[in-house]
């Protein structure tokens, strides 16, 4: 049974039904409407890019399974995926296509998707979000496509830092030192005597996403700087931040398991971010973790899943862990209870990186002066360009971020995302690192 199909006997009972992929990256801004906020913190990439990474969909979808997607694929890149055997489902698109909306909000405001939508409703066929927040549950609703997960109100609740901490405390799993803030009159002590303990410390929203929300404090002095901006709300205002010790020179560990509707845990993978000269590359699978991290790992799985399901959650589940210098491990800094990138990159493990290959999954970030082709891509990497099963390269699973930031008017930054594969490690991070300075050079920048 390959990944979609363990996902939907988990979540739905039945391995064969049918499932409408709506990929919401960035969930966590509905999530986070109306919550507190630290000061600077949340300033975005384009969203317009963002929200092009729900192309990355049509790599997970399987055979009868449909994606919803803001426009039509380009066409060579829907070629190249079909040649390859990357892209299994079939696409369908939203005729109204606002840049800064996320999907959801597209098909919303497209009366002929909806329809299309109502078609397929069967009793087998389910809303299968990236995370689940009010606007799925008013899609699924506007459809009559039943969502393949829990209501959006316990997936906020599951999703946020404040809850991940608290939920570590409850289970007896080892936590980086650190406490919670819930009113801003409450911060300055939490920071001074997390400073105490020695290092840098980083102040995190419940509901930041993607390394923003948070803001890493050196010292006193910077804890200064942050706390008079914040202490201007009120010494009563809400905060709900989490105050955390800063852990030097560790590994950066993610990993994704299941919760099944009738509360079954099921681990899938774990993966290791990638650091080159300081500078992070992406993240590299398989992973062979030391054996006492292994087990203690494992038991997390259980126990967190386990909560989750208690808590009214089932669903696809992302942690991220570290794993300290030391070999110490810390099983859960923040549980993501939805689709992560991982989930993404499923499908493709288990057709094109099979045992003895290894992969990073990598974002290459370009500074365009215009945009550019997939065939324009496809000769810059020239003999990396991955060209199916059995080979070593770069596969590209997503093409529309590259250019979607483009208004016409002059320079933008682009995003690549790739699955760069090798025989070894070394190997996978040497294509990366080949083809980022091969696509540097095609944007003009240097290399």
């Amino acid at each position: 049974m390959n990944f979609v199909a363990r996902l939907k006997k988990d979540l739905t009972g039945d391995a064969g039904a049918r499932f409408v992929f709506v990929n919401n990256f960035e969930v966590e801004r509905s999530w986070a409407v109306g919550e507190p906020k630290l000061p600077g913190a949340g300033i975005s990439f384009a969203g317009a890019t963002v929200n092009r990474m729900e192309e990355m969909g049509a790599l997970l979808a399987g055979e009868g399974d449909f994606v919803v997607l803001k426009a039509p694929m380009d066409a060579a890149f829907a070629g190249y995926l079909a040649r390859i055997g990357a892209a299994d489902g079939t696409t369908l698109i939203a005729e109204r296509n606002d840049p800064d909306a996320m999907v959801t909000e597209d098909a919303l405001n497209s009366p002929e998707l909806l329809a299309r939508l109502r078609e397929l409703a069967d009793g087998n066929t389910y809303l299968m979000p990236l995370g689940i927040s009010a606007s799925e549950e008013v899609l699924a609703k506007e459809s009559g496509l039943p969502l393949a997960g829990s209501t959006a109100q316990i997936c906020k609740a599951v999703n946020g830092k404040v809850f991940s901490r608290g939920l570590v405390d409850t289970l007896g799993l080892r936590q980086v030192p650190g406490r919670v803030v819930h009113t801003v009159g409450e911060l300055r002590e939490a920071l001074t005597a997390q400073l105490a303990l020695g290092g840098r410390v980083v102040v995190k929203e419940s509901l930041g996403v993607s390394g923003r929300g948070m803001v890493v404090v050196e010292d006193e002095r910077g804890a200064n700087r942050l706390l008079r901006l914040i202490e201007r709300r009120g010494a009563d205002a809400p905060a709900n931040l989490v105050i955390e010790s800063w852990i030097e020179h560790a590994q950066d560990l993610n990993y994704q398991f299941v919760v099944s509707r009738t509360g079954g845990v099921r681990f899938e993978t774990v993966k290791a971010a990638v650091l080159k000269n300081g500078v992070h590359q992406g993240h590299r699978f398989p992973v062979e973790l030391p054996p006492v991290a292994a087990r203690e790992l494992a038991e997390a799985v259980e126990k967190i899943g386990r909560a989750l399901h208690d808590e009214g959650f089932f669903g696809m589940v992302g942690v991220d862990a570290m794993l300290a210098a030391d070999g110490t491990l810390y099983p859960c800094l923040e549980i993501n209870a939805r689709f992560n990138m991982s989930t993404y990159q499923s499908r493709i493990a288990e057709k094109f990186i099979p045992e003895g290959r290894h992969a990073i999954a990598a974002t290459f970030s370009l500074k365009l002066q215009r945009e550019h082709t997939f065939a324009e891509v496809e000769t810059a990497l020239g003999d990396l360009f991955f060209t199916g099963a059995g080979d070593t390269g770069v596969l590209v699973n997503n093409f529309a971020t590259l250019n979607a930031a483009n208004t016409g008017e002059g320079s933008f930054h682009g995003r690549l995302y790739a699955i760069c594969v090798g025989d070894s490690p070394e190997e996978a991070l040497a294509v990366r690192t080949e083809a980022e300075r091969r696509l540097a050079a095609m944007a003009g920048e240097d290399a």
